[in-house]
């Protein structure tokens, strides 16, 4: 049985908003950089290979995925604005919608994230163990079966 590789990805440490700017205009901090600097490091040690990078439209979540491409030699980033505070379901139907691509890394936020590695992994939503910013949750999944409980971990990295 063929599978399918879903990578995702916590934004690194963000800065806190400054007085009038919208939260998706944080930045990352230093710390946060060299955090998504060391997320890509240790996928590429691990092999990743993901057919191309799908990221939240907040600046902080872009700049996170901008590290892991590099690192990853990877020139296909892309934005997709549901990413940002998406629920689980939302979460879902992109992956469903890109179900084309063997190994897919998508870096986003919480809590959508890490409930939606407890949903796909264990069956249940409120299981999760938590994602700290920079996280990375590697899961396989039997081809076409984005289901509850139909995912295993195989990695769960942070720095």
């Amino acid at each position: 049985m063929s599978t399918r590789d879903i990578i995702l990805v916590r934004h690194a440490q963000a800065q806190h908003a400054a007085p009038g700017q919208g939260d998706a205009a944080r930045a990352l901090t230093s710390a946060g950089e060299a955090a998504a600097a060391a997320a890509g490091a240790w996928l590429r040690e691990h092999g990743a290979a993901p057919a191309y990078i799908l990221t939240s439209a907040a600046q902080r979540a872009r700049a996170t995925g901008e590290c892991l491409a590099q690192a990853l030699a990877c020139t296909d980033l892309r934005e997709d604005a549901r990413i940002y505070d998406a629920t689980p379901a939302t979460l879902l139907r992109v992956l469903d919608e890109n179900a084309q691509a063997p190994c897919l890394l998508l870096v986003g936020h919480n809590p959508g994230f890490e409930t939606l590695v407890a949903l796909l992994s264990s069956g249940v939503s409120d299981g999760g163990r938590g994602m700290p910013p920079g996280a990375v949750a590697w899961l396989t999944l039997p081809q076409g079966e984005i289901e509850p409980g139909a995912a295993t971990v195989r990695h769960f990295w942070w720095p």
